[in-house]
């Protein structure tokens, strides 16, 4: 009988033992394998578009903000430079944000073009993180927007094309990372496709007001062009430049929507304007010290040792009227070169260098439609100004930079 209670007791234990053994396979089984192989298990973030395709509002206009070197690094603990003693106790990354978000709220953008250097590389360790936070105004209120690579955003945890695929990727953002370049004239290619050199080349087209007889049409057209970061040539260290490859599917484009303008509803002669974005200043650009500029001029043009004929190839085509870059961050000057503006936006970035006591800045270009008798016509004017990250948001600066018929 005593034998019988110890071996019952020795089942129990042993069943219990089993059980527990049993149970925990099953917990490992489920959190280490099934949970990773499961569909679904992780929520999934599916991209939100903009409302396509871009478009000039019912009052004839089209309104762009040029957010230039963010410089962002990983929010609230990285710290700003170049600011007040009285500024730098609780100055950082979110500094940028909250000018970003007050110049949106106070100019209300249909678009926003981020010229690059839109995070510190050196200064994050997610590069991914630091852009959904740098970008996160412009999704937060689904505005559409696109970005181009400066020579500092690929200094982190990806390289410029993981960067550029990203930006694609994220909500609202229109951006491209290269498009096929059409080359049917290069019978060696097979008339199939080019290499582009860079990431981040790529053309948006902007259309007429609703309802409008040019509502299905491109009266805009937008180019964005990757300037790299470093190179060195022949031995020499120096900064990126814009590459032939890119100038010849830029010129491509270009024809291609210029032939547009043929179309039944365009008016005959009537010019498609369109507008450059990039990062580094083309070598030409200090030949603007000489020259009448609005806005200052305040440190040397940090550009390539290598011309490779960027203002000749924009003035051949004869559409680009103006052109938008960045990295000179106390530069906030528009000049013209050969009859195209160059302008800097001004450093954004808190995390940036910058000049104490100069407030942080960044640019709007306004393009007005202009009124014929039977509604709205193509482009008419192109203009520019300035607001300032002060008590006022102070808007200084405006100038028309281009004219369908000048005034006299």
């Amino acid at each position: 009988m005593k034998m019988e209670s110890i071996s019952a007791k020795w089942d129990w234990k042993h069943s219990l033992l089993y059980i527990t053994l049993i149970y925990a396979i099953i917990f490992f089984v489920d959190k280490q394998i099934l949970q990773k192989l499961q569909i679904g298990h992780d929520k999934i973030h599916l991209k939100k578009y903009p409302d396509l395709p871009l478009r000039f509002r019912y009052d004839g206009t089209f309104k762009i903000l040029q957010v230039a070197d963010m410089h962002y690094g990983m929010g609230k603990v990285t710290r700003c430079r170049d600011v007040t003693a009285t500024e730098f106790k609780y100055c950082s990354d979110l500094n940028t944000t909250r000018f970003l978000k007050r110049i949106i709220e106070a100019e209300k953008p249909d678009f926003i073009a981020f010229t690059g250097d839109n995070i510190f590389g050196s200064s994050t360790t997610d590069a991914a993180e630091s852009m959904i936070q740098a970008f996160g105004p412009a999704m937060e209120l689904g505005l559409p927007w696109a970005a181009v690579l400066g020579n500092h955003d690929q200094e982190s945890t990806m390289d410029r094309e993981e960067l550029m695929y990203f930006i694609s990727l994220m909500d609202y953002s229109v951006a491209q990372v290269n498009p096929p370049a059409e080359d049917p004239s290069n019978p060696a290619k097979g008339g199939v496709m080019e290499k582009i050199d860079g990431f981040g080349n790529y053309d948006l087209t902007v259309y007429g007001p609703p309802g409008s007889h040019l509502a299905n049409s491109s009266i805009l057209n937008l180019f964005f062009l990757d300037s790299g970061d470093r190179e060195v040539v022949q031995g020499v260290r120096t900064y990126g430049y814009i590459k032939e490859s890119q100038l010849r599917w830029l010129r491509r484009v270009s024809e291609a929507l210029q032939g547009q303008k043929q179309d039944s509803n365009h008016r005959v002669g009537a010019q498609l304007p369109g507008l450059a974005f990039f990062h580094i200043p083309i070598p030409e650009t200090p030949q603007l010290y000489y020259q009448n500029i609005v806005g200052q001029f305040q440190e040397a043009v940090a550009c390539s040792r290598v011309n490779s004929g960027v203002l000749q190839t924009f003035v051949s085509l004869g559409d680009i009227k103006a052109v938008f870059v960045g990295h000179d961050h106390t530069n906030d000057f528009c000049g013209n070169l050969n009859g195209i503006w160059f302008c800097y936006g001004g450093g954004i970035g808190y995390h940036g260098y910058g000049k104490a006591g100069w407030p942080r800045r960044a640019r709007i270009i306004l393009a007005e439609a202009g009124k014929g008798e039977n509604g709205w016509m193509e482009v008419e004017r192109i203009k520019t100004w300035k607001r300032l990250d002060d008590q006022r948001l102070s808007k200084i600066d405006e100038q028309v930079l281009w004219e369908l018929c000048p005034s006299r």
